[in-house]
């Protein structure tokens, strides 16, 4: 019987070290994203705590907020329902919503460094899009 509790708790140590070990190795996407970094501040404003967008930041190129789960741009929100890390590639699904419709839509990005990604578009060789994360003040 204390053989079977050493292997089961055992299993549940290796179990939770492996989940940890996955986590760590996670690219952050937490924070605001624009296309050009010297227009973070014609796309992004603070309002109290919250990042938000300004009135005109669809003329600077745009970007996105993501915050946990949740990836919010001017025109649409979305929920990540998976997501796939694999080395400096994550690959996500997520259900986005605008004023009229509701889709699922695939992301895919690459890390470049800790805060710049680039959106590549799968089938689609030789489109993407190149982000850079704001720092907030």
């Amino acid at each position: 019987m204390n053989l079977h509790k050493m292997i089961a708790f055992g299993a549940i140590l290796l179990a939770s070290l492996l989940e940890t070990s996955s986590h760590a190795n996670a690219l952050d996407l937490n924070g605001a994203w624009v296309s050009d970094p010297d227009n973070c501040t014609k796309v992004f404003a603070l309002n109290g705590a919250q990042v938000g967008f300004t009135d005109k930041s669809d003329v600077y190129g745009g970007g996105f907020i993501i915050n946990g789960d949740q990836i919010v741009g001017k025109f649409a929100r979305c929920r990540i329902k998976a997501r796939k890390d694999n080395g400096p590639y994550v690959n996500m699904v997520a259900t986005c919503a605008t004023d009229i419709m509701l889709s699922n839509v695939q992301f895919s990005l690459k890390e470049l460094d800790a805060n710049s990604l680039i959106r590549l578009f799968p089938g689609m060789d030789d489109i993407e899009i190149r982000y850079h994360r704001c720092t907030t003040k």
